[in-house]
């Protein structure tokens, strides 16, 4: 579904304006939506199981694994590097096409074991790459990807605004940054259901309150589009594309 002026997918371009301060420049939020040692923990325990509950648990794995699948079939249509952030366990490394230059990155020290077992293992020629590293702080040159893919991330971030800041910085201009994710609702009835559990999944490594207007709201980012994926639009894709100058800063 793409974006039409005055769609409900569009309305995050309007909330985002909260999200840019008057001299152009990026908000961002200034204390950590997670602790981060927790988030370590909480992914070393998944770790051993990721694959199973996230990829392969009939219904539950395929819930998450169908919006995964949707952005790599769009990712492979691209070209030059990629970027994924949060590579995990490299469960979506083998789905990426043969022509694209992959460096994955993750903080998870278990997480990322497997993965590079997993490149390993498949004979994955294409992964050039498989890094320990803060995706709020990417030991990357500017504009040094023309894709950079954000699964199921940007909601298990302690900052994910310096994490969107830093997706920028790296990305070519005119290149492209597909997220999937659960986005705060704006339905009341379960918007009031993510602040009650919002408390209980922190302790799990993640939280459902991160407002899709805030991806949307960075300077050096355009929306392209959002896609609500089905059951119910729980997960979402949404495609951002890097301007190709440097906003004006107000007077």
């Amino acid at each position: 579904m793409r974006n039409q002026p005055g769609s409900p997918t569009n309305r995050p371009l309007a909330a985002a304006q909260s999200a840019v301060i008057d001299d152009g420049s990026f908000r961002l939020e200034p204390t950590p939506r997670l602790d981060q040692k927790r988030v370590l923990a909480a992914y070393s325990r998944w770790a051993p199981i990721y694959d199973f509950v996230f990829a392969k648990l009939i219904f539950f794995g395929a819930f998450f694994d169908q919006s995964r699948k949707r952005a790599i079939q769009h990712i492979n249509t691209r070209s030059g590097s990629l970027l994924e952030v949060g590579v995990g366990t490299g469960v979506a490394l083998s789905r990426y096409a043969p022509h694209l230059a992959v460096t994955g990155i993750d903080l998870s020290p278990d997480m990322l074991a497997l993965a590079r077992k997993r490149a390993v293992a498949e004979h994955l020629s294409h992964v050039r790459e498989l890094r320990e590293m803060d995706a709020a702080e990417l030991d990357f040159a500017d504009a040094s990807f023309d894709t950079v893919a954000v699964m199921y991330v940007i909601t298990v971030v302690p900052h994910p605004d310096r994490v969107l800041d830093e997706i920028a910085r790296v990305l070519k201009p005119g290149g492209e940054a597909i997220f999937v994710s659960h986005f705060a609702s704006e339905q009341p009835w379960r918007r009031a259901i993510e602040k009650v559990i919002t408390p209980r999944t922190e302790h799990l490594g993640w939280r459902p309150d991160y407002p899709l207007a805030r991806i949307c709201g960075h300077p050096r980012l355009e929306l392209v589009d959002v896609r609500h994926m089905p059951p119910l639009g729980v997960f979402s894709i949404v495609r951002l594309r890097k301007t190709e100058t440097v906003p004006a800063t107000a007077e």
